[in-house]
């Protein structure tokens, strides 16, 4: 038994040098001056998928190539093995200072594109601050117009550049719901019309117009009586508008019963109110069903997002 275990105590000692003897000549490699080795070796680690150990080659190599013919290769291919190893922050630093340094290089426009891209990944959810979908949303526009055609890489920039859009129009919709949510219900309408004045085809349009409507007519409603009339003519005209634009809308017997009852308020409706009641108990039923489908999408946004 003592024989075995000092056995296996030798060996593990054995693995132990060994690996320490890989790591020593590695470090020894990182730490010489020796271009062509490190230029082979650094490929190597690269095409190994070693991306962290080839990363340091090439910034160590950086160093070396200075001004030489293997300049701009040296450098693209750091900021490569570092986009491949996931440090997405780096290669962006990476591949801006390559395409300010070699604007003509034959790998300027994947390095432009992978720019593009790390800026992507390091943009944030549409709760959280996004000033860097903005400077991402400008950098794909300008590669996109300084590549047209076909370039390879068109298709990715489209779906880029629409996910990082809907966005910003989920920011802005949600943004002016949470007034309508805090019933503040004057303030949500004026938020609601200026998303459309400062995008009129925000991918939520439906939505913000019918929480519009939705705003004017709880104002309406709750307002002294003496103004009530007033109120309630602005919701007939976001009423109008909306079933104007949108007449087979999920939300049209909603605001239609919401619309009888402005009437009613007016005086121009004739319908009893147990009419009016029934009719609300379905639509009640229907938004229920809505607001499930509207959750179940949500939890998978979020998800995709993580």
């Amino acid at each position: 038994m003592m024989k075995y275990t000092f056995k296996s105590l030798i060996l593990t000692a054995a693995a132990m040098l060994a690996i320490m003897g890989c790591k020593s000549q590695y470090e020894t490699l990182l730490n010489s001056n020796d271009v062509d080795a490190k230029y082979a070796a650094a490929f190597d680690f690269f095409n190994q998928k070693k991306y962290s150990k080839a990363a340091q080659l090439f910034e160590s190599l950086s160093v070396l190539t200075n001004g030489t013919e293997r300049d701009d290769t040296v450098q693209y291919y750091w900021g490569l093995s570092n986009y491949r190893y996931k440090d997405y922050y780096t290669a962006e630093t990476n591949f801006t200072k390559f395409l300010e340094n070699f604007p003509r290089s034959p790998f300027a426009e994947d390095a432009r594109f992978l720019r593009l891209d790390c800026m992507y990944r390091s943009t944030y959810r549409y709760e959280l601050d996004q000033t860097p979908t903005y400077a991402c949303l400008q950098a794909i526009a300008e590669y996109m117009t300084e590549y047209p055609g076909e370039n390879p890489h068109m298709e990715a920039c489209r779906k880029m550049a629409d996910d990082l859009n809907e966005r910003l129009d989920r920011k802005a919709y949600e943004n002016a719901k949470l007034y309508y949510r805090m019933e503040d219900y004057l303030a949500s309408r004026v938020a609601f019309k200026n998303v459309l004045k400062d995008d009129a085809d925000n991918i939520y349009r439906e939505d913000i117009l019918y929480y519009t409507a939705m705003s004017s007519y709880h104002y309406a409603r709750l307002s002294v009586k003496e103004k009530q009339k007033e109120r309630y003519l602005t919701f007939v005209d976001d009423y109008l508008n909306f079933i104007g634009e949108l007449p087979e809308s999920k939300y049209r017997r909603e605001l239609d019963v919401m619309y009888k009852r402005a009437q009613r308020a007016l005086g121009r409706y004739t319908g009893t109110e147990e009419e009016l009641n029934e009719k609300e108990k379905d639509f009640a039923r229907e938004r229920k069903m809505m607001e499930k489908e509207e959750s179940k999408k949500n939890e998978t946004s979020a998800a995709k997002a993580k």
